[in-house]
């Protein structure tokens, strides 16, 4: 039976660097909170601190994409192996004031990483097995969020901090021997050898006329926002209810991401085609997720449990599917840039259901900020349904 190149010895190897590379992350997440808290840290200077992640990533990932434009995957990713190595290694060494600007550093590195791997695995990959390769690469990082919280609180309780810092080391230390002599191959820099390079700016402003990509970003942002404003504040509303486990909902949910990604790596659309009743379906089904949540307290942990299951299906499809295809609507010469500001916009949503959607759940209620959430998907599948009767007809610029 002929091997696919998205599970060639070559490509199964960036995704095992892209496995290690995101471990420690979720580790992170759970000690330095517990630590700083231990030294007198307020809760805000720890929101604060987790914070400028997600921040500098979402700042730098389309400068990200004119970098690894210009340098190539390769370049980038060995800097990078060397750099998390670095960044790491001073988690055990300087004052808690630092991890500030170490978890801005994070970010950053992360900013390029997902670029580098995402667009070399791209580059690499036959135009039908896109989506496959992008499935697998997004279930190799998230694999780390499934099982990290729990070696985190393993190994705070078996060796503190001493324990932690061994472990992030290692993680970042073999990351780099694996990842450093990683091929990363991309055709994008030889198709693009006699094109005129557009000026940063000039690449920015293509996404205000492109049809193809403002509408995917809309699908982005909110599926987002459903999904962080479900992550961040549904063990707080199952609290204050008394129904149904957070754990329980987690591992549905996570679950489910990893078994729909798995399963259904090799019928993602991979073809360029604008799939609108696909892209609907998966946006209905984080909409009627959230909005069974809403109604949890009335219908019981079976109804908060279904949600969980319905937003798992969603963003375990949606991400590859519109990435996927961006990679085919998107000129060439600004493709990288774009891409790194659409992965920019799905932060930018997973903010927005923590900071906007927790200030709605203070003023009204965990059940009107999660209906809330059900109505704007479902002005977002209007909205899709109205545009894609020009992205059948041509997926590039506004008419």
């Amino acid at each position: 039976m002929k091997t696919t190149i998205s599970l060639s010895g070559t490509i199964l190897r960036l995704y095992v660097i892209t496995f290690l590379f995101f471990s420690a992350n979720p580790i992170i997440n759970i000690i330095i909170p517990l630590y700083s808290k231990s030294l007198g840290s307020s809760n805000a200077q720890i929101g604060i601190m987790m914070g400028s992640y997600v921040m500098t990533s979402m700042i730098f990932r389309p400068w990200a994409g004119k970098v690894v434009n210009a340098y190539g995957p390769q370049a980038i990713l060995r800097v990078l192996l060397i750099s998390n190595v670095l960044v790491l290694s001073l988690y055990t060494v300087v004052d808690v004031d630092w991890y500030f600007i170490l978890r801005a550093a994070q970010g950053v590195a992360t900013a390029f990483f997902s670029l580098a791997l995402q667009m070399g695995i791209v580059d690499a990959m036959p135009e039908k097995e896109r989506a496959q390769g992008i499935s697998l690469y997004l279930l190799a990082g998230m694999l780390p969020t499934a099982i990290g919280p729990l070696v985190a609180y393993s190994l705070w309780d078996y060796g503190g901090m001493h324990a932690f810092a061994w472990t992030i080391i290692g993680i970042g230390l073999v990351s780099c021997m694996i990842g450093y002599q990683a091929q990363l191959p991309s055709r994008l820099s030889a198709d693009l050898g006699n094109e005129k390079a557009d000026s940063f700016r000039t690449q920015l402003s293509i996404m205000f006329t492109h049809r193809a990509f403002l509408v995917s970003c809309l699908v982005m942002l909110i599926a987002s926002s459903v999904y962080g404003a479900m992550t961040t504040f549904v063990a707080l509303f199952s609290e204050q209810i008394v129904i149904g486990h957070p754990g329980v909902f987690f591992m549905i949910q996570a679950g489910t991401m990893v078994i729909l990604r798995f399963t259904f790596r090799k019928k993602l659309p991979s073809d360029g085609q604008w799939h609108a009743p696909l892209v609907v379906g998966l946006l209905l089904c984080m909409g009627i997720g959230s909005g069974l949540l809403s109604l949890a307290s009335y219908g019981g942990a079976a109804v908060m449990y279904l949600a969980s299951f319905l937003t798992g299906c969603g963003m375990a499809l949606l991400y590859p599917i519109l990435v996927t295809y961006l990679t085919f609507v998107l000129p060439r010469s600004v493709r990288n840039v774009l891409i790194g500001l659409f992965i920019a916009v799905s932060d930018l949503g997973s903010v927005f259901g923590n900071l906007v959607m927790g200030v709605v759940a203070d003023r009204l209620s965990y059940s009107s900020m999660y209906f809330i959430n059900a109505l704007l998907t479902l002005i977002t599948v209007g909205i899709v349904c109205i545009a894609s009767f020009g992205l059948r007809k041509s997926p590039g610029k506004i008419r």
